[in-house]
């Protein structure tokens, strides 16, 4: 996509992290932006941001899961925007558990609004974003969309079929107006940690997937704790937010967020059955230069 100026974008998952910032960001550049999320205490929060700029907003309440009110998020945006040019499918949440002693109703829950809600985003957008003279549809994977670790199964089976159901989608889409494009994220400073329900007796519940390499410290920390050092000592969320927008002005059909998901992209394909024993002598000094990308962005609004 040449510009974003002037265009219309859908961003779910906005009351916080990289939904925030993709709104603000596009919003800086002159794009009206319809932002989406379940809390909407924090959406509003978003809105109070995006009101310094010169642009049409629009804030809608929804949960994403749920098709009727994806439905009714459409005719909201249509009849406040008219058009839709960009649709960015960012939300999602984890649940801290293994497969085995998982509730299905938590199970459902993840798949629900990792997967379905992408897929059912998509299939209502789809022919407005097609109706457009160029547009961009952008689905936010994982580095866990690649590689695998223990205690996180319904993540991964949600942005593993994420990547396939959008990489598919972009080969469909050749030759048309419409590019797709998969978004593969590492260690952002989000909530996604601190939020994430942790089910009591699982084998995973006391060593989260991502710091299970790390060292001993790290795993003897409360979930609270653990949730904290993970928002504040991952990229920030701003930074996040321009790779990605960089990565759709360039056309790049897979974006990765950050050196860690690079170099985790590589171990696989290098070490596939063995890549978990490698991440401790690459993702640690990863860990120690992201303290130099943890501030925002200059110039933009503060958070309230």
């Amino acid at each position: 996509m040449k510009s974003f100026d002037n265009k219309v974008a859908v961003v779910t998952g906005a009351a916080s992290g990289m939904g925030r910032y993709l709104a603000v960001l596009l919003a800086r550049v002159g794009c009206n932006v319809a932002i989406c999320d379940i809390n909407g205490e924090e959406l509003g929060k978003t809105a109070t941001m995006l009101s310094q700029y010169n642009i049409a907003t629009s804030t809608h309440l929804v949960d994403i899961a749920d098709p009727l009110q994806i439905d009714r998020l459409h005719e909201e945006v249509m009849a406040r925007h008219q058009a839709v040019d960009l649709v960015f499918n960012n939300a999602g949440i984890t649940v801290m558990s293994d497969f085995e002693n998982m509730p299905p109703a938590d199970w459902d829950r993840v798949m629900n609004i990792n997967l379905a809600g992408v897929v059912n985003m998509t299939r209502k957008f789809l022919p407005d974003l097609k109706s457009r003279p160029e547009a961009a549809l952008i689905n936010t994977s994982s580095i866990f969309g690649m590689v695998a670790v223990p205690g996180q199964s319904v993540y991964h089976a949600a942005k593993f079929a994420v990547r396939g159901f959008t990489e598919s989608l972009a080969r469909e889409m050749d030759g048309t107006n419409l590019r797709v494009h998969c978004v593969h994220p590492g260690h952002i400073g989000t909530n996604i940690a601190s939020s994430a329900k942790e089910v009591v007796g699982s084998t995973a519940s006391d060593m989260p997937a991502f710091i299970r390499e790390m060292p001993v410290f790290m795993r003897k920390m409360s979930s609270e704790e653990r949730g904290k050092m993970f928002k504040e000592n991952g990229m920030h969320p701003s930074r996040a937010a321009k790779i990605i927008l960089d990565g759709v002005q360039r056309s790049r059909a897979r974006i990765f967020v950050g050196l860690d998901a690079k170099l985790m992209e590589l171990t696989q394909r290098f070490f596939p059955q063995s890549y978990m024993r490698t991440w401790p002598f690459i993702l640690l000094p990863v860990f120690v230069l992201n303290k130099f990308l943890k501030k925002p962005l200059p110039g933009l609004p503060s958070e309230l």
